[in-house]
């Protein structure tokens, strides 16, 4: 029997007017909840749509009214649990207000997110969070902005695009971290990061991620203020799989003079440069020491426990999709926007590097 024909066809108003022995307008009424129409025909229009296991048209219905119900979230890399937590967060709080969350993924690849964001409202969705791939290249996003769909930008900022943006101040954790290292006895700390470019790092390049950027800000003002030259070296971008960031891992821990120290920009980052660390034979801290941002449940569980920057990232999913809503609802933004700030946990990867 052809596969196509034995499935089941959708069930429709017409199927259900029939059912029910009332008119096709009738019944859209009643399924509907609009209009006139006795409490006789929508008892019975109810009962003949259960019966039946009629499912309405979402589509059709975000035509009729404008509304979908539904919020659109572009991230940049899902396998990351930093967003896959900010996730949750979006997805909890928004089905508490009674909207369904619709996900797509970029790799933080650009051009993947501006085909994303077409996707989404093509599909119609009341609003969307975004976690821009650039902070350069947003021009999708602002058409977006200037469209008037709701719009909420996450983890990263967008300059000159006057949205709700929902972030944590990287260079401040990040001048506090490396001034740890640094007091530690640190001078060449290491940081790697995901973050694409076609060249090798240099000291005041444009980097296209704000979260970067910020971070680099926050290292060079902690190697500035101790009156140190900022290993600049030491810098890597293009952190791919964990077989690119084990590469890199060694390579900096092989040179003449090698990283004492090393910060991941990410927890997938964090599990590869662990994973190196082992198989070159080097422990943690006395050959290495080793930070890291955001705080998951194994950074506990390594011997010994990892020192992390922790950042409230459910709290933040959820700020954003509060934040989204109220523009859907067309409700007054708050007065500002609720200050998100890191934590640098000290457990006992970092280790006193002597001169």
């Amino acid at each position: 029997m052809n596969s196509d024909a034995s499935r089941r066809r959708d069930v429709t108003v017409a199927d259900v007017a029939k059912a029910a022995q009332v008119s096709k307008a009738q019944a859209a009424r009643a399924l509907g909840n609009y209009g006139a129409v006795s409490e006789d025909v929508r008892e019975r229009v109810l009962a003949a749509a259960e019966e039946l296991e009629y499912r309405p048209n979402e589509l059709a219905r975000s035509m009729n009214t404008g509304k979908s119900h539904t919020i659109g979230v572009v991230v940049g890399d899902i396998e990351n649990p930093h967003f896959g937590l900010v996730t949750r967060g979006i997805t909890d709080t928004a089905k508490k207000s009674g909207f369904n969350v619709i996900l797509i993924n970029t790799d933080e690849d650009t051009a993947a997110e501006v085909d994303a964001v077409r996707v989404l409202l093509d599909k119609r969705v009341d609003g969307l969070i975004v976690a821009p791939a650039s902070s350069v290249d947003t021009q999708h996003l602002r058409r977006v902005y200037e469209s008037g769909r709701p719009l909420v930008l996450l983890d990263r900022k967008a300059p000159g695009l006057e949205v709700d943006t929902v972030s944590v101040d990287m260079e401040g954790i990040s001048h506090e971290s490396t001034s740890y290292l640094i007091q530690s006895g640190h001078r060449r700390i290491a940081f790697i990061s995901t973050l694409k470019s076609v060249e090798a790092y240099r000291d005041g390049m444009p980097l296209d991620s704000s979260q970067i950027s910020d971070r680099r800000d926050g290292m060079k003002r902690a190697f500035e203020e101790a009156g140190l030259a900022q290993p600049d070296n030491l810098v890597r971008l293009n952190a791919g799989d964990a077989e690119s960031i084990k590469k890199i891992t060694r390579e900096l821990l092989q040179r003449p003079e090698p990283a004492t120290a090393i910060i991941a920009s990410d927890g997938l980052i964090g599990l590869s440069v662990v994973e190196a660390i082992q198989e070159l034979g080097l422990s943690i801290p006395e050959d290495v020491s080793f930070l890291m941002y955001d705080d998951f449940a194994w950074t506990r569980l390594t011997t010994p426990p990892l020192t992390v920057i922790a950042q409230p990232v459910y709290e933040m999913g959820a700020a954003a999709a509060t934040a989204l809503i109220r523009q859907i609802e067309g409700r007054k933004t708050s007065a500002a926007a609720p200050e998100f700030t890191a934590t640098l946990i000290r457990r006992g990867s970092v280790g006193v590097r002597h001169p």
